[in-house]
């Protein structure tokens, strides 16, 4: 019997991302106003912060605030799904890099 049996087999040294840069991207394009992308990225405060601005400042505003928050969403969501997974999770998961 040699030394390697009874080990289990090796895993493959391949990246695994921790979040997904697609579904952070689309939920950036479609919900981006209300911040949805920020919360699935765990920047809670800043998904607080885009969701206020979004709904206090479009009482204020009459629609407007939302829809700059609604366009900010949807470049950050083209910047998301513009990168290569490992650059994403080194960018705005590990380094936490929050707007744009």
């Amino acid at each position: 019997m040699s030394a390697d049996e009874g080990k289990a087999p090796a895993k493959p040294q391949g990246f695994i991302p921790r979040r997904s840069r697609v579904t952070a991207g689309l939920l950036a394009i479609f919900f981006g106003a209300l911040g949805m992308h920020k919360f699935y990225l765990g920047y809670i405060q800043t998904g607080f912060i885009m969701l206020a601005v979004s709904i206090v400042g479009s009482l204020l505003s009459f629609g407007t605030a939302f829809i700059v928050m609604a366009v900010v969403g949807v470049i950050e969501g083209a910047l998301y799904l513009s990168c290569s997974p490992e650059d994403f999770e080194a960018t705005y998961v590990r380094a936490r890099r929050e707007w744009l």
